[in-house]
């Protein structure tokens, strides 16, 4: 969720965990007969100001479902998300993977052969419940190793009053008529007419948006990178031009300006349009803004495509506890806990069950729109194990693309890209 993402706590006592682990041999699947011990890590989808942490949920999870598996232990630790990818990954590198993570990506992870699949952990009927989209997303070589947890996809906010004041009286359908509108809005003093946050925090969904528009994005059909496609340099030439250089995005850098801080803008009235997702929805309507939700403005029309964020559940194999990890997260996928979680912070949900419990609750009826999005949204290429570090690549330098000549930074991604990717 996105990153998108989708959003600490030290780490604690690993050694201590994994000691307390009775069977621990690789590849041995512990019998439910025998006591276990299973270190499930995840990220924390709250925010430190609303003290709404996630371990809250899930050592209320982990208890629950040990009453109802006493041979079962579940041992929970909650990190934040600036570190969570990288302690797994320090875990792993330390031979001592964690049964079950919920984290950013799993390419990296099933390429070495260290995750189970989901055929090994889930009844068919479970696995069939996944929406396909995001089990696609979730597969390599058409086996599903990354299961989806939570989702979301991309919409276009503008804030109403702001558009009202400057008499627009519809929202953007094309880039022309956003940049109209705009102009329109710096003319009667909004601050940051249109929010562009290229800098490092999410600079790659930002980005891909803008493709989108112009039917581009970061790889074809195929599963090839295609940063430099002439669809990309059209997107970004035209941002560079229309809304860059015309100063419409703000005073500050887009570079260099993060999405948390042109939310922050438009959760305070200052910014006329962002692109976001379904939390921000909520706030907005929280903070009294008035706020319009429309599909993705295009090159000539409304996008055809949006963007798609999961984050992804996995079980390593390390332990050799197939059979706790399948029960565990049979649990954890259940419609009840899911749809808890995801009221509990406003995302979207990854299963088809799910999805049509969430539709029938009046109290989701703003989130609709987003899920009607998601079966055909477009996902970053996280099957590829050269994702990673591309991705961070384009975090760093993409913002660039307007500042100087777009068809270079591309081109200049294009290439790490290339020499960076496994095939995978």
């Amino acid at each position: 969720m996105q990153r998108r993402r989708l959003h600490g706590l030290a780490a604690i006592g690993i050694a201590s965990a994994l000691a307390i682990t009775t069977l621990t041999a690789c590849g041995n699947n512990s019998p439910l007969n025998s006591d276990v011990t299973l270190h499930f890590v995840a990220a924390d989808y709250g925010d430190p100001k609303t003290n709404n942490s996630s371990k809250v949920y899930w050592d209320d999870l982990a208890r629950s479902f040990e009453e109802r598996n006493p041979h079962i232990k579940v041992d929970v630790q909650i990190i934040d998300w600036d570190h969570v990818d990288d302690k797994v990954a320090q875990m792993v590198k330390e031979n001592k993977a964690p049964d079950i993570a919920q984290i950013g990506s799993y390419a990296a992870y099933a390429a070495k052969s260290q995750l189970y699949s989901a055929d090994e952990l889930f009844p068919i009927s479970m696995q069939s419940d996944f929406i396909p989209s995001l089990a696609d997303a979730g597969s390599v070589d058409r086996t599903e190793y990354g299961i989806p947890f939570v989702s979301s996809s991309r919409m276009f906010f503008y804030n109403k009053k702001l558009f009202k004041n400057a008499d627009i009286t519809k929202a953007p359908e094309t880039w022309d008529e956003l940049k109209e509108d705009a102009v329109k809005l710096k003319a009667d003093g909004v601050k940051v007419p249109y929010g562009l946050p290229l800098g490092t925090e999410e600079a790659q969904a930002e980005a891909m948006m803008w493709m989108l528009g112009a039917q581009g994005g970061y790889t074809d059909t195929v599963g090839s990178y295609t940063f430099d496609s002439d669809a990309n340099v059209q997107a970004f030439s035209w941002v560079k031009k229309n809304l860059v250089d015309a100063k419409l995005v703000g005073p500050t850098d887009p570079a260099k300006t993060n999405r948390r801080d042109t939310f922050a803008d438009f959760l305070a009235g200052k910014a006329g349009m962002v692109m976001g997702h379904p939390t921000l929805l909520t706030q907005a309507k929280a903070a009294g803004i008035d706020v319009g939700v429309v599909p993705l403005p295009g090159e000539t029309g409304p996008a055809t495509d949006t963007l798609g964020v999961a984050d992804w559940m996995m079980a390593f194999k390390q332990n050799g506890n197939k059979e706790a990890d399948g029960k565990f997260l049979q649990y954890v996928f259940n419609e009840q806990n899911s749809l808890k979680f995801l009221n509990e912070y406003g995302l979207l949900p990854v299963t088809i069950t799910a999805s049509q419990a969430m539709r029938k609750n009046p109290a989701n009826k703003d989130l609709v729109q987003f899920l009607n999005l998601l079966p055909e949204a477009r996902f970053y290429p996280v099957n590829k194990t050269s994702w990673g570090p591309v991705s961070d690549q384009v975090k760093k330098t993409i913002g660039q693309a307007v500042h100087s000549d777009p068809k270079t930074v591309l081109s200049d991604l294009q290439r790490f890209a290339l020499s960076t990717d496994s095939g995978k």
